[in-house]
C-alpha cells in the first residue's frame, strides 16, 4: 500500500487501523455516534478477507465475537454506551475465558440512553471491569484519527500478546471529526497466533476446552490468582502525552479529545505567562501514575479535567496520594467544552481558587 494522507473521520480510522491490523472478523449493531465503523467494515472487510455481521442486538455481537475469538480469529466489536453496558457479561465472558479481542467504545452521554452528544462518563465502566468478577480490561484512549488508526493496530496485538479483550474508548468528537490520517501497509496476522490455545480442531492433538465455569474446589481461586498477575504485568504498558510539564506550576490531566482541548487552553496560559502543562494519559488501564507520581514528587500542583462528573480524578489522586492532590473541573455532559472554558478554570485553579 503507498502511504498517503487521506482525510477522514475518527470512526473510520479505527476501521482502517483494524482491517490493517488482521482483522477477520467483525460483529456489530448501529448506535449512534460510531455508525460509521460498521458502514466501513460493511464494505471494506469482505474485499480484505474478512466477515462482517450485522447481529440481532449488542449482545449478540459480543457473544459472536466470544466464539470467534475461542477460533484464534482476530475479532472485533464496536458500540457506544448504552451498547456497551449491554455487552458487559460477555466482556466478563472473554475476561474469564482469557480470549483476545477488541471493543471500541465512543462514549455519547448518560446515564440510560442519554443523548448522542459527546461524553466521557464511561471512564468508571472501561477500567475497572464493567461487568462482574474480579478482572481489568486494557483500556487505550486516543486524541486523534491517527492516533485512532495506531492504537487499534497495536490493541490487537495486546490482545493476543495477553489473551485479553482490549478497549478503546473515544468520544462523538474522535468519532465524528475529520483529520488527515496517513495509513501504513497492513500487517498481516500471525498465522501460528493463538496455536497453543485455540479451538481450530482437535485432530493430532490433545482435546482443549475454554470456559469462564470453574467449579472444582480451589480451580476459581487459582484461575483469579493468575488473572491478577496477569494485570500486574500489564503495568509496564502504561503510557502517556506529557506537553510543557517540567517548569510546569500546575498540571492539567485529561484524557482523549477533551485532553486536546485543554491543551489549546494550556497553549494560551502559556502565552499569558501561567506556567501550566499537561498530561494526557493514553492508557486508562493500566494508568500511567508513575508518571503523575514523578511530577507531584517535582512539586506540581493538578487540575483534572473531564468530560463528566469527575471519575479519572479518583486514579490521579491515588497516583499521588501522600504527597499532592487534585482539583477537579466537570464539563457537563451534553454540552461541547471549549478551550476558553477550560483557560478559565485553569486559571483559577492557577490562582489558588477550586474550580
Amino acid at each position: 500500500m503507498k502511504s498517503e494522507r487521506i482525510f477522514v473521520k475518527g470512526n473510520e480510522a479505527v476501521a482502517m487501523g483494524a482491517i490493517d491490523a488482521g482483522l477477520k472478523a467483525y460483529f456489530g449493531y448501529p448506535i449512534t455516534p460510531q455508525n460509521e465503523i460498521p458502514e466501513y467494515m460493511c464494505e471494506h472487510l469482505p474485499e480484505a478477507g474478512g466477515a462482517f455481521v450485522q447481529a440481532e442486538s449488542e449482545v449478540a455481537s459480543i457473544n459472536m465475537v466470544l466464539g470467534a475469538a475461542a477460533m484464534g480469529v482476530r475479532a472485533m466489536t464496536t458500540s457506544s454506551s448504552p451498547g456497551i453496558s449491554l455487552m458487559q457479561e460477555g466482556i466478563s465472558y472473554l475476561a474469564g475465558s482469557e480470549l483476545p479481542c477488541v471493543i471500541v467504545n465512543m462514549m455519547r452521554g448518560g446515564p440510560g440512553l442519554g443523548d448522542i452528544n459527546t461524553a466521557q462518563a464511561d471512564y468508571y465502566q472501561s477500567t475497572r471491569g464493567g461487568g462482574h468478577g474480579d478482572y481489568r480490561t486494557p483500556c487505550l484512549a486516543p486524541a486523534s484519527c491517527q492516533e485512532a488508526y495506531e492504537l487499534t493496530r497495536e490493541a490487537f496485538d495486546w490482545a493476543f500478546e495477553h489473551r485479553t479483550p482490549v478497549l478503546i474508548v473515544g468520544d462523538a468528537i474522535l468519532g465524528q471529526m475529520k483529520e488527515p490520517l496517513t495509513r501504513r501497509a497492513p500487517r498481516p496476522a500471525d498465522p501460528a497466533e493463538g496455536q497453543d490455545w485455540r479451538l481450530s480442531g482437535a485432530q493430532g492433538r490433545p482435546a482443549r476446552i475454554i470456559r469462564s465455569l470453574r467449579l472444582a474446589e480451589g480451580t476459581l481461586a487459582r484461575h483469579n490468582l493468575g488473572l491478577q498477575a496477569k494485570y500486574d504485568a500489564l503495568q509496564g504498558l502504561a503510557r502517556a502525552d506529557c506537553f510543557l510539564t517540567e517548569d510546569a506550576d500546575l498540571v492539567v490531566v485529561a484524557f482523549g479529545s477533551i485532553g486536546r482541548i485543554a491543551k489549546s487552553a494550556v497553549r494560551k496560559l502559556r502565552a499569558r505567562g501561567l506556567k501550566v502543562g499537561l498530561v494526557r494519559p493514553v492508557t486508562l488501564y493500566p494508568f500511567p501514575s508513575a508518571v503523575l507520581r514523578d511530577l507531584a514528587q517535582a512539586g506540581k500542583r493538578f487540575l483534572t479535567i473531564e468530560h463528566n462528573m469527575g471519575q479519572m480524578v479518583d486514579d490521579v489522586r491515588l497516583a499521588v496520594r501522600g504527597i499532592a492532590d487534585s482539583d477537579f473541573f466537570g464539563a457537563l455532559p451534553g454540552n461541547l467544552p471549549t478551550p476558553d472554558e477550560f483557560e478559565e478554570a485553569i486559571a483559577k485553579a492557577c490562582a489558588g481558587g477550586r474550580s
